[in-house]
């Protein structure tokens, strides 16, 4: 099969996040597959990442579809590389995160402009840095969103090839705690100790937590002190926040602050930095009702799932685009040197937006 060759040339090659010239190389593979089937590039130019790429078609009157996916990988260079594959599997770094998905775009689009001959209001952007929560491509994707009525995001498809209609929320935060140092033994009323203002802001952020709700915040790392025999002058907590609802958010980031700025162990004080990554995306009514089209317009039936992992679909869902998920090949163990897709998979999911893809280009609507 072509698309699986295809694959095989592109999972070839290693496109780390941070290895540019690795990343740019499989975009160039893209860009010549894409620009056959009569895709204009607008390429945006990075000078340590991998440039991001965005391919058009002539615009028309109705729904407009952003395809959407990403160049880069998780391993550096020696790490995990190379294709493999045996009857029902491929194997490699990409084969279902997301090269895979990207060939499945492909291979549909080859499909749909093979019988009509041309393609119009559909446009793919592959970004190259989505491995590293895309804190340069999403300001572009974000403001590219806005131009789309629809998104089908590659992302790798659920176990019974569910797709994605919610992502949690996702953002990163450190806390900087500054005490006073002093000698344990000698002066220990004279010191203010960090540590312990680390420790109490711990439990604070950890009962914010609630599983019912999905909603999680983990303190990962702590820094802090110089040795057993004085007193902590600093402490550093790293913690990461999840979340299901935008309800959800802002009650954290509000507790967050309070929690940075409460002096537990009198004589402390915090610094909070960071940021939401990627918002969250929320399960809608124009999406349920685009999957219940999509259904009664191929004949297959989309089994759904939320996820607590995030996307780039979150990016765009967050500007109002009616945004689903999980449309590439089913597999596991990303992001570890075991990660495989199944064949058989790719079929399907080719077949699906194959279907969609060809009653958007006859009737420019759902």
């Amino acid at each position: 099969m072509q698309y699986l060759k295809d694959l095989k040339e592109i999972v070839n090659i290693n496109s780390y996040t941070k290895n540019k010239v690795g990343v740019d190389k499989v975009s160039t593979y893209m860009s010549q597959w894409f620009a056959q089937l009569g895709f204009e590039n607008r390429c945006f130019e990075r000078s340590e990442l991998g440039n991001h790429n965005l391919y058009t078609t002539p615009k028309t009157d109705g729904i407009k579809i952003l395809l959407l996916g990403h160049n880069d990988t998780v391993f550096p260079q020696g790490k995990f590389e190379h294709f493999s594959e045996d009857k029902e599997w491929v194997y490699g770094p990409g084969v279902c995160d997301m090269k895979g998905g990207n060939i499945v775009a492909l291979q549909a689009l080859r499909n749909v402009f093979k019988k009509n001959g041309k393609l119009e209001n559909i446009d793919i952007l592959l970004v190259s840095d989505e491995e590293t929560g895309s804190d340069d491509s999403k300001l572009l994707t974000s403001k590219l969103a806005k131009e789309y009525d629809v998104c089908f995001v590659f992302e790798a498809a659920g176990e019974q090839l569910e797709v994605v209609t919610a992502r949690k929320g996702v953002g990163t935060f450190t806390i900087e705690i500054e005490g006073k140092a002093s000698h344990a033994g000698v002066r220990y009323s004279h010191g203010i100790n960090a540590n312990l203002e680390a420790a109490y802001k711990l439990i604070e952020l950890t009962k914010l937590t609630n599983l019912e709700i999905g909603t999680t915040v983990n303190v990962g790392k702590i820094l802090g002190g110089i040795g057993a025999n004085t007193i902590s002058p600093n402490a550093t907590l790293l913690l990461e926040l999840r979340y299901t609802k935008n309800s959800e958010r802002d009650r954290l980031l509000n507790a967050l602050e309070t929690i940075t700025n409460t002096s537990y162990v009198e004589g402390t004080k915090a610094l909070l930095s960071g940021q939401i990554q990627r918002d969250v995306m929320e399960s809608n009514i124009a999406q349920l009702d685009l999957i219940d089209k999509i259904e009664k317009i191929t004949n297959i039936k989309l089994p759904t799932e939320e996820r607590g992992g995030v996307s780039d679909a979150n990016i765009v869902a967050s500007q109002g685009v009616t945004t689903v998920d999980g449309f590439g090949p089913f597999g596991d163990g990303d992001h570890t040197i075991k990660e495989r897709a199944l064949k058989s998979s790719f079929e399907q999911r080719i077949e699906l937006m194959t279907k969609i893809l060809m009653h958007h280009q006859e009737h420019k609507q759902f």
